[in-house]
């Protein structure tokens, strides 16, 4: 407890032009997070990418602004070498050893479609979503983050598939499911 007044008053007045700073701060990213919603609402590969499982506003005006229709890129494999989700090669003669992901291409996109993939890995076991029974049959072997990062691999490719199609996702029955 403080006994001087006069640091009591000083004590309050921090705290309350700190309070007046998180609800100015809060207030403008309610305002940043309704541009970015409009944004991707006003158009047709905006929701087709939300119709996407782990991908929300974020994600989705993050992908607009990178890769638009996905043009520039000739295939879903080219895509997601782009972003660096496939894994590296380790050849010698005969032998020839797959090692982690390559880290190449966008950081941030690639940071984002990984988190993306472990909420959906983490809600997995609550889903009958094809990602999500072919994310379970991959954690009975794999450790969590090796499943997410296959998971935003996957996602990557789905993505591209769907934005060049211009077609929204749509989960099928699992014994129905292409694998890709």
């Amino acid at each position: 407890m403080i006994d001087n007044p006069q640091y009591s008053h000083r004590l309050q007045d921090m705290v309350i032009d700190m309070l007046s700073e998180y609800k100015t701060t809060i207030n403008r990213l309610k305002r940043i997070e309704k541009q970015l919603t409009e944004f991707v609402d006003g158009c047709e590969s905006g929701r087709i990418l939300l119709s996407i499982p782990g991908i929300g506003v974020i994600n989705a005006s993050a992908f607009l602004a990178s890769i638009d229709k996905g043009q520039a890129f000739s295939s879903s494999k080219e895509f997601a070498v782009w972003l660096g989700l496939t894994p590296k090669q380790h050849a010698s003669g005969n032998i020839s050893k797959m090692g982690g992901i390559t880290k190449r291409g966008d950081r941030y996109l690639r940071k984002q479609l990984i988190h993306g993939a472990r909420a959906l890995v983490s809600r997995a076991p609550k889903s009958s979503d094809p990602l999500a029974l072919w994310a379970m049959k991959l954690r009975v072997t794999k450790p969590f983050n090796k499943v997410a990062v296959a998971m935003a691999h996957r996602l990557a490719r789905l993505i591209w598939v769907l934005l060049t199609r211009q077609e929204h996702y749509r989960a099928m029955p699992a014994s129905l499911e292409v694998s890709a």
